[in-house]
């Protein structure tokens, strides 16, 4: 014989409160006081007791789930879903964004749900599915400055946050990271150990983050009279690292510090140096961006500059509960602060 299924009631007589007061944490209604919404928690635990999602639906009226878009417009024409796909999922910074998202998203029994947009038909079919409520809102992952999304998303009134500051100005809110901080503070490392041919790797100079961060290294630089600084491009991949590391060894053979705008292109350009037979740091120090997993892993270990993404994704989350609830009314700008973090490269 099946054991029956714990009931709203039965939370309730567990937590020594009302069916009312259960449904009102149930729900998410925050018009409960913490200490009341804890005991309920530890008597749903404790009875295993499973909302009914569908039922609860029609009490909240939300989806309980958003929409996690990463957004490619500007790829390649001939660029397949499947590998533009192929290459989010082997960034190390998108599963840090899942990760923040998640963990924002699960205490609140609230779902992701993964959609690209990489193409006119794909955002077609995002709006569609925003606009039949099958999800309450979209995380908006961009990948070019040119995306029209977030334009799209805004002139038809759709919940929606931005990771990083748009391209073009809309009405969404966005968290995002002070870039050119971050290139201040490498630029000051570098000098601070001694280096006096320094040069750099960017990112994609159509990205307004890699715009912000030559741009502070630059500035930085220039205060102590390395002006110009020899600049290669490289594009967020490892692969782009090893190229752009070459080319700026051809154009500088005597450079003694490197900052990479990633910390996949630093370690493209610290195995290009070992390649050239040069020492990292004691020739050459190199300084990453991001303090992704790559930076603890690679060899020696990546001094870099750390971009809080988890906490920056975990923002972006509750950004968007906000609006949904109706509890944040005007769009927001949510701006973290970079640290460095010193290893051994440099």
């Amino acid at each position: 014989m099946s054991r029956r299924a714990p009931t709203l009631e039965d939370v309730a007589r567990e937590a020594g409160v009302s069916r009312a007061t259960v449904s009102r944490v149930v729900n998410g209604i925050r018009n409960v006081d913490p200490a009341i919404q804890e005991v309920v928690r530890r008597a749903i635990a404790r009875t295993g007791y499973a909302p009914n999602r569908a039922a609860r639906s029609l009490v909240t009226r939300r989806a309980e789930t958003v929409a996690l878009v990463v957004s490619g417009a500007g790829e390649p024409p001939e660029d397949t879903q499947e590998a533009f796909a192929a290459r989010v999922f082997t960034d190390p910074f998108f599963g840090r964004v899942v990760a923040g998202v998640v963990g924002y998203l699960r205490p609140h029994s609230m779902y992701p749900v993964l959609m690209f947009a990489d193409s006119p038909q794909d955002r077609h079919e995002v709006l569609t599915y925003l606009r039949q409520g099958r999800a309450d809102g979209a995380l908006v992952v961009s990948t070019h400055a040119d995306d029209p999304l977030p334009a799209l998303l805004a002139e038809q009134a759709l919940p929606a946050v931005l990771f990083a500051r748009p391209g073009h100005p809309v009405p969404l809110s966005h968290v995002d990271l002070d870039h050119r901080a971050g290139g201040r503070l490498a630029a000051e490392h570098l000098l601070a150990r001694g280096c006096r041919r320094p040069a750099t790797v960017s990112g994609p100079l159509d990205v307004a983050a890699s715009r912000e961060r030559l741009a502070g290294f630059r500035e930085a630089l220039a205060r102590s009279g390395h002006d110009p600084v020899p600049v290669q491009e490289g594009g967020f991949t490892h692969d782009s690292g090893v190229a752009a590391m070459t080319r700026l060894l051809a154009e500088l053979p005597g450079l003694d510090g490197v900052f990479a705008a990633n910390d996949l292109m630093a370690q493209g350009a610290c195995e290009v140096l070992r390649a050239r037979g040069r020492r990292v740091p004691d020739d050459v120090a190199v300084v990453g961006f991001d303090d992704s997993a790559v930076a603890r892993t690679s060899r020696p270990a990546l001094t870099t500059v750390r971009q809080p993404v988890e906490d920056m994704a975990a923002r972006m989350a509750r950004l968007l509960d906000e609006h949904v609830r109706g509890e944040r009314t005007e769009p927001a700008s949510v701006v973290f602060a970079p640290e460095l973090v010193v290893r051994d490269s440099a």
